[in-house]
């Protein structure tokens, strides 16, 4: 008898390689325990094209409504994208429209699986990145300068009043840049990472440039400072953990010297990079975990890699592929198991939890896609690299 649960989960598939796995998973992994019940939205760039991405934001207030969503990976297209797909215009990230509407911060951890060694050997433990989701180069604006010009950065008040700051002399040929981030979104990230690291029981590192950015970068610092001493400081003392604040440059020194298990709290571009080294050293991208966290409590669930191009190609043309699924599998056993949280499903939560100590005891077993073969190193077990549909297979014959 299949699980059931009451609250539609927002399900949103996207493109290339990742839109056909995801198919796989529903069909091997998790139809034939659970009876699924989404509310369905094609995030796939031809749907957004069709809809001149409308879709996307309504996505966007499906998760606002039901409290927990799924994403597969998407494509933000490029112009060499434009032309592939023939789309009316360079549409941007899903990710960055879903993150902007929810206001929220994006959580990512490594999957940790014995025989795979980190590059960095000390990391015994993972290392959660937190990535403000707002602002910075996501919501810039540039222009090209084309000859001789002074550029100023203008802000006009409600009242009239006007503040300007020149940002340079530009003598010939350049490029500008503004980006800007808000207060607002500021205090709730970091009210989302002490509420994480207190749900995580993990310590908080937060990193910037307040020795340079001494206005942009050190109001993150502030307010990171006043939430913490006056909202969370005797919590994180009850509880056993810490805060700290460093220079981001100091920061990176200490996290590869660390052994990992903690929070590494980051503005949106460095969380971006970041997470990828991180996700890197620790093995592979697709070994990843992300979550979205709104301040309000509501999480979308998605893989942390891109749409696996280079593969979808080989597919088309009917080749085996050894995709890693990994990652999009946990993204269903997160929503699946948030949604068991949120309506005490026990049988739900058991059943994500056994999810994901099937897959990795597949690759444990020896059994695994082609990237993790590369780098699975243990004595006692033969590796047997596999397909994508195979590994499923094996997966789906652990759980029964």
């Amino acid at each position: 008898m299949k699980i059931k649960y009451e609250t539609p989960i927002v399900e949103m598939q996207g493109d290339e390689m990742t839109r056909v796995i995801w198919d796989m998973i529903k069909d091997i992994l998790i139809d034939p325990y659970v009876e699924i019940n989404t509310e369905y939205y094609d995030l796939g760039l031809k749907n957004r094209d069709l809809t001149d991405d409308k879709v996307t934001y309504e996505a966007a207030e499906a998760i606002k409504r039901y409290g927990v969503g799924v994403k597969c990976a998407t494509i933000t297209p490029n112009a060499q994208r434009v032309e592939e797909y023939s789309l009316k215009a360079m549409w941007p990230s899903p990710n960055g429209t879903i993150r902007a509407a929810l206001d929220g911060t994006v959580f990512r951890a490594p999957i940790m699986v014995k025989g795979i060694t980190p590059y960095i050997p000390s990391w015994t433990k993972p290392i959660t990145i937190a990535r403000h989701a707002y602002g910075d180069v996501y919501k810039n604006s540039e222009l090209a300068v084309n000859g001789n010009a002074d550029c100023y950065i203008t802000v006009k008040y409600e009242d009239g009043n006007v503040e300007e700051k020149k940002i340079a002399s530009i003598d010939g040929r350049g490029i500008i840049q503004g980006i800007h981030n808000l207060d607002k979104s500021i205090y709730s990230f970091a009210r989302s990472c002490f509420n994480y690291a207190l749900d995580s029981a993990l310590d908080v590192w937060f990193g910037a440039k307040d020795t340079i950015s001494k206005t942009y970068d050190h109001r993150f610092k502030d307010i990171f400072w006043e939430v913490f001493e006056k909202e969370y400081k005797d919590k994180f003392d009850a509880s056993g953990i810490k805060y700290e604040y460093s220079l981001i440059d100091d920061s990176v020194a200490r996290v590869i010297r660390s052994n990992g298990g903690f929070i590494w709290a980051l503005k949106n571009y460095d969380g971006d990079v970041m997470s990828d080294m991180v996700a890197t050293a620790y093995g592979s991208l697709a070994m990843m975990t992300s979550v979205l966290v709104s301040p309000d409590g509501k999480y979308e669930y998605e893989a942390a890699h891109g749409t696996v191009t280079r593969h979808y190609y080989k597919y088309l043309n009917g080749e085996q592929t050894s995709t890693n699924p990994v990652a999009t599998i946990f993204a269903w056993t997160g929503a699946l198991r948030r949604r068991g949280i949120t309506e005490n499903n026990k049988k739900l939560i058991a059943f994500s939890d056994k999810l994901e100590k099937a897959s990795v005891k597949t690759i444990e077993s020896g059994i695994m896609t082609g990237d993790l073969a590369a780098i699975f190193k243990r004595k006692d077990v033969d590796v047997k690299k596999v397909n994508t549909k195979d590994f499923l297979t094996k997966v789906s014959g652990l759980l029964k």
